[in-house]
């Protein structure tokens, strides 16, 4: 059997680990995505080309994206309170504030947001550089369970609200609400929506198709992730049990 190439720069305890694990390490992408990198020959150990998947390399090789040095950064999870008018990104060319900016850590971390809240949308939103829990948190497959609170120009009609749960058609298919409970008993303009899917403004975009305008959107759990005792703007380091929580396979669907 052939043995894959490995490449040990004087490493004292010769640990070694595969490449494409490095290079997720670094929270640029996960692992599928790092072999595809791999195989499109666009990473370098060492200033050589490697495109065989399997490679292992020590912490002290020198691993290149195209040109940029890539460095094995320690984790670390954000949890963030994100207000209205902010912009769910790194950097925005118009110069409009983004969650990032909000964010002030000690050390160089380079930390992305866990999929998007749109500007007027606040609540809860995850922020990382571990590229592996960030493709696993977004992926359809995962159903990771998110929470809004919703409020509503007007009440929301009875023929309305089970054309929702039943499921709606929009532009890019069919859209089904898994649960929607009222949190006025005297108002049918406020109320919670579960969701498990992650398509673009689906929340927005399934009122205003039925005639509504959403006059607030808050979302206010993430994969089990709320925002209690975390006022609007703020954030805090997420602990060790809750990043095991979210590292688990199943969520709470």
């Amino acid at each position: 059997m052939r043995k894959k190439p490995s490449y040990r720069a004087g490493r004292k305890d010769g640990e070694l680990i595969r490449l494409n694990k490095y290079i997720a390490g670094s929270g640029k992408c996960s692992r599928r995505e790092a072999d595809e990198l791999i195989k499109a020959g666009r990473v370098r150990v060492n200033n050589k080309i490697v495109t065989e998947l399997g490679t292992r390399v020590s912490r002290e090789d020198e691993v290149r994206l195209d040109k940029e040095v890539i460095k094995k950064e320690k984790k670390i999870y954000v949890l963030l309170n994100k207000p209205k008018d902010v912009i769910t990104t790194t950097n925005d060319p118009e110069g409009r504030r983004t969650v990032t900016d909000l964010i002030d850590l000690r050390g160089d971390y380079r930390i992305f947001p866990v999929g998007r809240l749109d500007r007027n949308t606040t609540g809860v939103l995850l922020l990382t550089n571990d590229g592996e829990l960030t493709s696993k948190l977004t992926h359809p497959r995962y159903r990771v369970k998110k929470v809004y609170e919703v409020h509503l120009n007007r009440d929301l009609r009875e023929e309305d609200l089970a054309r929702l749960i039943k499921g709606i058609e929009l532009e890019d298919g069919k859209f089904i609400m898994d649960k929607i409970s009222f949190i006025d008993p005297n108002s049918r303009k406020k109320m919670g929506v579960e969701i498990h899917s992650g398509r673009n403004r689906i929340i927005r975009r399934s009122f205003e198709h039925l005639g509504y305008e959403v006059a607030k959107l808050d979302r206010v759990m993430f994969a089990g992730l709320t925002k209690k005792n975390l006022p609007r703007g703020r954030y805090r380091i997420l602990g060790p049990e809750e990043v095991g929580f979210l590292k688990m396979k199943k969520f709470d669907n």
